[in-house]
């Protein structure tokens, strides 16, 4: 057999061979990093067979498959710790992710100290260097074998399994679990291992499940790599939204009112107000016009548009669906039903076409509890969405002005190079999750297809993730855990102008459907925010903080002028304060830059005998004086063209 290798070298085997085998042939030093192989673009265990020619590519850690392997391994060591530390947990699964893996245990929670206990018994199994024997079972003898060991979990894993899947066993010494692989060939490969942190998380990730036990960990082939790993995981934890929005009071939530009910306080309003201001202006000069429609709607809205049988089980219905004599209403889940019946309010022409509504909208979705997440996964959240109603010959344009603006925001914000552009398709597999047919969801999604190669845009692809009406762009970013999300989307829609009887009358005075275009600019705002607070660990450009200059007189003696500063600094729109207390300016210098404000005005005699003020920043640190009306021009073209200053000195040179 013809084995091509990922440079083009053939090898030449008289019989069958493993990829471990095959890696030893060609360096023993590739076998040492090798933990798993890549056979006609498919990834297989280190023990896969070959038999036929093919393509091979032997996978190592600096691979993304090789190093999912190598964590998978981990995970399973981390399973053989458990049960031996704690015999009674019950194993459920333990997947490989970006950062590492984890793995979810029906038993109590761990502390640290538990934490600890289970990396040092990880470390003795690596040290053992078991060998990871790789063995299939019938499925009667899997879940046997399962039920045996008290593994009620892997049962229903197995059940679960479709009736002509292999079901498949790995065993390192006396551990044994169910596992589809690949993984390495020894345990003693495993170089640098750690355990992160323990929460909670529901089986299959449904609420209506028993919450277990999850441990998170990461596993690296150096000790460097990890160190430089866990430093990266100290400046995630100051940037963590959910803990650093609630340390400088932007948002809190409290219990009595609810999960993913964030209440946003002054400063989170004040940013969010800032944004949607910026927004509506800019949708005003790019043609939009504004709706505000009602919260709820009865159920028939949601019937017509097919929200109630594709979408119910995410909304928050109000009102007994059982009885017959009393009204159903539900809380809006979106905005675009609303808008279409300010669309039929009257007749429109192809002459009105384009139409662009725009609305903040704020909506209610029923997330899972276990979802929720600080403000980045809610139950009422604001969006800045809108909806196009255009021509087929308009659609190309239309789309790539949506584009433009929603690649505008995302410039503005300093975010352009944090996204990515996935094209999200539906699942013809699934057809009953959609609306429409198999032909008309080929056209628009190749329309959509041809769009964005026209408009130069890099994408990936994606079955399943489409709206049940329609294709969408997707635009993608990550928060610093590494969890993707999406941010804007841009959707196609060529169902529901028919659902909704919306026409237009063409130029030879037929009645024609409009395709409609659903979209938002700059998305969430509470996604948004704690995007730009993970983004800038807390520190806003200017223009978007909500105090941007705090003015300091040095004793009490200049009060009166610091009032003055402030008074002509917030003439010209600009956020200040003033602090009045009786510290020395040290300690209010030192307080101020903790509180990420951008610029503090020290003021005393000879500032105010000279009409100027000291400028201390947190982008050059000490900016010396300078005359009031110089530093009141300089900002507010900073806040103006929303400028996004680089901070230049350090801590310790501020």
């Amino acid at each position: 057999m013809k084995i091509t290798l990922k440079d083009g070298s053939v090898k030449e085997y008289e019989f069958p061979k493993s990829v471990y085998e095959i890696a030893v042939d060609i360096s023993e030093g590739l076998a040492r990093v090798a933990c798993a192989g890549e056979l006609n673009g498919k990834v297989v265990d280190l023990r896969t067979v070959v038999d036929v020619d093919c393509e091979l590519n032997i996978l190592t850690f600096n691979d993304e498959a090789g190093k999912a392997a190598y964590r998978h391994t981990a995970s399973h060591v981390l399973a053989q710790a458990v049960k031996r530390l704690y015999p009674k947990a019950k194993l459920a699964i333990g997947p490989s992710i970006d950062t590492g893996f984890y793995y979810d245990f029906d038993c109590e929670p761990f502390d640290r100290a538990a934490l600890d206990e289970l990396e040092k018994e990880m470390k003795k199994i690596i040290k053992e260097g078991a060998e990871l024997v790789r063995y299939t079972l019938p499925r009667n003898e899997a879940i046997a074998l399962m039920q045996e060991k008290g593994e009620n979990y892997k049962v229903e894993l197995i059940e679960d399994l479709p009736e002509e899947s292999e079901i498949s066993f790995y065993q390192q010494g006396d551990f044994v679990d169910l596992c589809a692989g690949p993984h390495l060939m020894s345990t003693k490969t495993i170089k640098a291992i750690k355990l992160i942190s323990s929460s909670g998380a529901y089986w299959k990730g449904s609420e209506k499940n028993k919450m277990l036990t999850r441990v998170y960990g990461t596993a690296f082939t150096k000790n460097a790599e990890l160190e430089e790993y866990l430093v990266h995981l100290e400046d995630i934890k100051k940037r963590d939204h959910n803990k650093l929005g609630r340390e400088m009071e932007i948002f809190t939530t409290v219990d009595v009112i609810g999960q993913g009910l964030p209440l946003l306080m002054p400063k989170g309003a004040k940013i969010v107000q800032t944004l949607q201001r910026w927004i509506e202006d800019e949708e005003e000069r790019r043609g939009y016009v504004r709706t505000k429609t009602p919260l709820m709607a009865k159920k028939d809205l949601y019937v017509i548009s097919d929200h109630w049988g594709h979408y119910k089980e995410g909304m928050f219905v109000l009102g007994d669906e059982e009885d017959k004599d009393s009204e159903v209403f539900a809380l809006r889940p979106m905005t675009c039903p609303f808008q279409y019946y300010v669309y039929k309010q009257s007749q429109k022409s192809y002459r009105d076409l384009p139409l662009r509504y725009g609305e903040t909208s704020t909506l209610f979705r029923n997330e899972d509890s276990g979802e929720m997440h600080g403000l980045t996964r809610v139950r009422q959240f604001t969006i800045s969405e809108g909806h196009l109603i255009v021509t087929p010959e308009q659609i190309e344009d239309e789309f790539a002005g949506c584009l433009d603006l929603a690649m505008y925001c995302l410039k503005v914000l300093g975010l352009e190079n944090d996204v990515t552009y996935r094209l999200s398709k539906w699942d013809p597999n699934n057809k009953a999750k959609y609306l429409g047919d198999e032909e008309q969801w080929e056209r628009m999604q190749n329309k959509m297809r041809e769009m964005l190669v026209h408009l130069g845009v890099n994408f990936s692809e994606a079955d399943g993730e489409a709206a049940f009406y329609g294709p969408k762009l997707d635009i993608q970013a990550r928060n610093v855990y590494g969890k993707e999300d999406t941010m804007i989307t841009l959707q196609l829609d060529f169902v529901l102008a028919e659902r909704f009887d919306m026409f237009y009358i063409d130029a030879g005075g037929e009645k024609k459907r409009p395709y409609i275009i659903h979209r938002t600019s700059m998305g969430c705002y509470e996604r948004t925010l704690a995007w730009l607070i993970e983004k800038y660990a807390g520190m806003f450009p200017t223009w978007l903080c909500p105090e941007q200059v705090r003015v300091l007189p040095i004793s009490e003696k200049y009060h009166d002028y610091a009032q003055k500063v402030k008074d002509e600094l917030q003439q010209n729109g600009v956020l200040v304060t003033v602090d009045q207390r009786a510290e020395k300016i040290g300690y209010k210098i030192r307080e101020a830059r903790l509180e990420r404000v951008p610029y503090m005005l020290i003021v005393g005699q000879k500032e105010e005998e000279e009409g100027a003020v000291s400028v201390r920043s947190r982008y050059l640190g000490d900016e010396g004086q300078k005359p009031l009306g110089t530093f009141i021009d300089e900002i507010c073209k900073e806040i103006r063209t929303k400028e996004i200053r680089k901070i230049e000195v350090t801590e310790n040179e501020k």
